[in-house]
């Protein structure tokens, strides 16, 4: 089920689902391990029992304005109890801490027992782990190898479990120890090992029409003595004080710059802020930036998107810079530094501690030649990233210290990087990651990585090597306009391919990225071609059934068929912001901004409970489809608006109209 509210601190993230059960853990790097199952939560009152998930509880699922704490209501008429809950990640700490309001909408006096269900597999594993109760700590404590969880809880300022019960799941027909709540009562069973799940109760007591509250926590570490301390630091500074410092740290963060935002109304200002709160959560503190932590899209290829991509991480770094926050940007070049090859390119993707991440990209062609397995788009966009960093910050000490072991070492890659017979770029995988050849969107990232190199290299008073970068181009931008710009269509196409004799193959299918010949600065976005281009795009890939751009005509992935009415493919969230980008660098007058205005809007329509932006849109029901949140579409959209509120700006003070993403005009080196 798709996942909604992430709240994390960059060592620990946890995600729940739309039935508000808490269903991933990630410890202790963000996107990392995952020991999350579905954990759910439940009450028991006047000898009924319900858990949150089922129908019967009306939910609204959001977020406490401008922070990572969470605001649930549930209410269920039936039972006559109203509940206000809140989750959160402490903001230095591995402390997942919920605080849970009962409200007795009765006029009788009432006794409710509420239940927390621990369902962990550590590491990933749903063998070897042990569960136990701990009389000394009145908590359950969970256990792998290095890996601990302590689950404790509070209720009229009480610390401790009421009640516990250990047990297995999922061997000899064991649904699980979740079942044993239900009667309202817990077996009490005091350790459990192999698959296990465990369930603690907290009780209180409800006035008429009065309330009570409970808090929990769930807490990791290394070992059992870290689990402990964390778990005495919460009783002795109480939980509400870890409440009240996180809720206050995130409104201060999202909140330290004051942005010019034009006319747009305050919800998507505020989906604005929601973006860049949930860009932090998928950010992990030692640098990576994971393209999403949603389990369920396992189930279409035995794997998931917590990993780093190097594109999807260098335009979060840049959102990051654009919006004032250099902190992950900094971190993140840093790990890119790390990551590149001694060739000076990096690969597909990564895992959050920098080891490499799966993939499907061959070394090898269909003759059976040794062919890098890359997008190059990936290496070049890091460059683009860190140029705009300096840009923005003028942190010349960051840039001396990258300028050797990333930004030469990559330019020099993208320099001898070339394909023979074009001089364009040699062919990798595109960045949809499906298809091998010279793509359009390549060339232009390619292109402005190199200007990037120049713009440091002149920052640094290196001559030589910024002559060499200009140079190269110089040549690869005439290259495009060649060979990428096709006169009998009118419009750019999306990728060429070139065999050993040097004759050349287009692929003119209408593609939403082929954006990046404009936003990568290579060519205007007035520029005549780039018209034809862009309005030839919203032509083919807008979809009539509920708006939104296509990737590209007939895109397979995860395409939902209605028979002979199927669109050209599902609408996704950055593909209809790559044109709302567009028509930002387009806009000349205060009208002009308004089709820009109306793709935002359209982008708020389709956010999910809390704000959260899912990768694709079902055209039929309008539904998530893809990860959830995915952290390029939450960038994409803090770009745009930002973009916006500048040419707005520009629009109504009389300002440049050029809009210039990352370089100057004129470069030199003397």
């Amino acid at each position: 089920m798709t996942r909604i509210l992430p709240v994390g601190n960059g060592d620990m993230l946890a995600n729940f689902d739309m039935d508000y059960n808490l269903r991933d853990i990630y410890y202790p790097t963000a996107g990392g391990e995952n020991h999350g199952s579905l954990g759910r939560f439940g009450i028991f009152v006047d000898n009924k029992f319900s858990w949150l998930s089922e129908p019967c509880w009306r939910k609204r699922l959001d977020y406490e304005p401008s922070t990572l704490v969470t605001f649930v209501e549930a209410d269920d008429p039936g039972l006559e109890i109203r509940i206000l809950s809140q989750d959160m990640v402490d903001v230095g700490r591995p402390v997942y801490l919920k605080k849970v309001v009962f409200q007795n909408r009765s006029n009788r006096r009432r006794v409710l027992k509420a239940f927390f269900h621990c369902n962990l597999n550590i590491s990933g594993y749903h063998i070897g782990n042990t569960l136990y109760y701990s009389p000394a700590l009145r908590s359950l404590i969970q256990y792998r190898g290095r890996i601990y969880f302590l689950l404790n809880g509070s209720a009229g300022g009480e610390i401790g479990l009421n009640e516990f019960a250990t047990g297995i799941k999922g061997r000899n027909g064991a649904k699980g120890t979740w079942c044993d709540a239900e009667d309202g009562a817990l077996s009490g069973n005091a350790t459990a090992h192999g698959d296990v799940d465990g369930v603690g109760a907290l009780s209180v007591e409800l006035p008429p029409g009065g309330e009570a509250v409970t808090y929990w926590w769930l807490v990791a570490g290394q070992n059992y003595k870290e689990v402990a301390e964390l778990n005495q630091l919460i009783s002795l500074r109480t939980p509400e004080s870890f409440l009240e410092r996180t809720r206050t740290y995130w409104r201060t963060w999202v909140n330290k710059n004051d942005e010019d935002f034009g006319d747009l109304d305050d919800q998507l200002v505020e989906l604005y802020r929601r973006s860049l709160l949930v860009l932090r959560t998928n950010t992990d503190n030692r640098g990576g930036i994971l393209a999403a932590n949603d389990t369920d899209v396992t189930a279409y290829n035995d794997d998931n998107y917590s990993y780093v991509w190097p594109r999807d991480g260098a335009l979060a770094a840049i959102a990051s810079s654009n919006a004032g926050f250099p902190a992950q940007a900094q971190k993140f070049f840093n790990f890119c530094s790390d990551a590149l090859t001694e060739e000076g390119f990096l690969f597909h993707r990564y895992n959050p501690d920098g080891s490499m991440g799966s993939s499907w990209h061959t070394w090898i062609d269909d003759e059976g030649n040794y062919i890098l397995p890359i997008q190059e788009d990936e290496t070049a966009l890091v460059l683009v990233a860190l140029w705009h960093y300096f840009r923005k910050f003028k942190d010349i000490d960051l840039v001396q210290s990258l300028y050797s072991p990333l930004v030469k070492p990559a330019a020099a890659f993208l320099v001898r990087f070339r394909e023979p017979f074009t001089g364009l770029p040699q062919p990798s995988y595109d960045l949809w990651e499906e298809r091998r050849g010279i793509s359009a969107y390549t060339v232009s990232s390619v292109w402005a990585g190199l200007q990037a190199a120049a713009g440091l290299a002149q920052a640094l008073g290196d001559c030589s090597t910024f002559t060499v970068y200009r140079k190269v181009a110089e040549e690869i931008k005439e290259a495009a306009q060649k060979y990428l710009y096709n006169p009998g269509l009118k419009r750019f196409i999306r990728m060429l391919v070139v065999d050993s004799k040097g004759h050349i193959e287009i692929d003119p299918t209408a593609d939403s990225s082929l954006y990046g010949l404009f936003y990568f600065d290579m060519f205007q976005a007035r520029d005549p071609r780039i018209i034809q281009t862009m309005q030839y795009l919203e032509e083919r890939l807008w979809c009539p059934e509920c708006g939104g751009i296509a990737r590209y005509e007939g895109d397979p992935y995860l395409r939902v068929s209605n028979g002979p009415n199927t669109p050209v493919g599902n609408p996704w969230i950055v593909c209809t912001l790559w044109l709302a980008q567009w028509y930002i660098g387009m806009a000349e007058s205060l009208p002009e901004l308004e089709k820009a205005r109306q793709l935002l809007e359209w982008t708020y329509q389709q956010a999910l409970p809390g704000g959260i932006l899912p990768e694709q849109i079902n055209p039929f029901n309008q539904g998530p489809i893809g990860a959830s949140p995915l952290t390029w579409s939450h960038a994409t959209y803090a770009l745009a608006v930002l973009e916006y509120g500048a040419r707005y700006k520009a629009l109504t003070r009389g300002l440049s109209l050029y809009q210039n993403h990352y370089f100057a005009q004129e470069l030199s080196c003397v």
